[in-house]
């Protein structure tokens, strides 16, 4: 049986709003995925003060979403579907802005690499990175066409990321043992390589939230129901 939907035009203009509000909230921790790496790549502390300078912006969107999700479930009546997209939009803000969080983190610790001589081309950070935009970008993708297909894509594209981090961090130890004085910067570049992890399975869940947002079952019973 088809869900019903409420039937208040302003009503389904908060659900909008609300709606816009994560695509903005999306487009900003991108950008700051992005920029952080960029300042990496570039050794350019500029660009990596602004990732810092800017996270407050994606903390105000958090905060300005969770409210208006919570004023809706507060003063109106979502029907089933509504009610799922309302609770879902507020677990996902809360994974952007800890995106936004990893992001900031990787930014801090550019700062401090730019500051001393390179430790080894970054091929494999770059690598990883791309990625990761990859997954965020299609996990906010599944959620704006609320598409199961692009939710599953995401966590299949996870393995890489974790593969790639045990690479990096391999590859740092060598470093690390042959020459003591490379241990501060190799520790700093497996902190990037970590955060970038973390942003994985933030995307990660953030599909997930998606596909429990179409479905209304969590992915850990559907994957029970296809073995």
């Amino acid at each position: 049986m088809e869900e019903r939907r409420h039937t208040s035009s302003h009503y389904e203009m908060e659900l909008q709003e609300i709606k816009n509000n994560l695509i903005y909230l999306g487009a900003l921790t991108e950008q700051a995925i992005h920029l952080a790496m960029q300042s990496l790549t570039d050794r350019n502390t500029e660009i990596a003060n602004k990732v810092i300078a800017n996270d407050c912006e994606i903390d105000k969107m958090d905060k300005e979403i969770e409210e208006k999700c919570i004023k809706l479930l507060a003063l109106r009546q979502p029907t089933a579907i509504d009610l799922r997209f309302i609770t879902t939009a507020i677990k996902i803000t809360g994974h952007l802005e800890r995106i936004g969080d990893m992001a900031v983190n990787i930014a801090e610790k550019v700062v401090q690499l730019n500051e001393e001589p390179k430790l080894k081309p970054y091929i494999d950070l770059p690598h990883m990175s791309a990625i990761v935009e990859e997954m965020v970008a299609k996990a906010l993708d599944s959620l704006i066409k609320r598409d199961l297909k692009i939710a599953g894509e995401v966590r299949q594209i996870e393995q890489e990321v974790d593969d790639l981090n045990e690479q990096i961090f391999r590859e740092l130890l060598t470093f690390m043992m042959e020459d003591s004085k490379s241990i501060h910067r190799a520790l700093l570049i497996m902190h990037v390589s970590k955060n970038l992890e973390r942003i994985a399975d933030h995307a990660q869940g953030i599909a997930d939230m998606v596909t429990y947002m179409i479905t209304g079952e969590s992915v850990r019973h559907i994957e029970k129901e296809a073995d």
